[in-house]
């Protein structure tokens, strides 16, 4: 019989290792250290009201533009191979002031990620990451996105560990269901884990 930590030979009845002395059931899995490291997120208590300091970071996130095709001589384009308006002609999107518990202000627009490390899927394009410096890790790396509908800024949960809430002026909260947008209206509350911003 051979001792599976260090391969020394040991004796039919020998309980333990002579050599390393490791249990003779041993394997080099189950003497595998644990990560010390933190996980994604850590599931907080949520009658904690304790604040952090932390603080919040936008990233603007610029789009990868297609290739122009260069046209054969006598080719006339067509409406999908012209190109997109200059930014001075398109209709300007609606803005959102987003003020975080952490005393930060956010001006944002389109499209985007909150999160601890927000990290948008292989295809995906935001036009903002906003990153949320959490020590105690109750925000989810990528933890709800947003965006806009006819004037009005949507939220959706993006599967968090500790789920988002809304509170809108003139209703109750209301918890987020993971992938599912619901409108925000200015003057709303959206609370995530420890963290939170008001919509104006």
């Amino acid at each position: 019989m051979r001792c599976r930590i260090c391969g020394a030979e040991l004796p039919a009845e020998a309980m333990f290792c002579g050599e390393c002395g490791s249990s003779t059931s041993a394997t080099p899995e189950s003497r595998r250290r644990a990560d010390p490291r933190p996980g994604d997120t850590t599931v907080v208590d949520r009658l904690r009201t304790s604040q952090r300091n932390s603080g919040v970071v936008s990233v603007p996130v610029e789009g990868f533009a297609a290739p122009v095709p260069i046209p054969e001589a006598g080719h006339v384009a067509t409406s999908a191979e012209r190109p997109a308006p200059p930014a001075a002609e398109r209709p300007a999107a609606p803005r959102f002031t987003l003020r975080f518990s952490t005393g930060e202000t956010l001006m944002v627009f389109g499209t985007g990620l909150i999160g601890r490390r927000p990290l948008p899927q292989p295809g995906e394009e935001f036009d903002h990451l906003v990153q949320i410096a959490d020590r105690t890790l109750s925000v989810s790396k990528t933890h709800l996105e947003f965006g806009e509908h006819e004037g009005v800024l949507w939220v959706a949960d993006r599967f968090s560990g500790n789920g988002t809430v809304v509170r809108r002026p003139d209703d109750g909260a209301l918890r987020c269901e993971p992938g599912r947008r619901y409108l925000v209206p200015r003057g709303s509350r959206v609370e995530l884990a420890e963290q939170s911003f008001v919509v104006a």
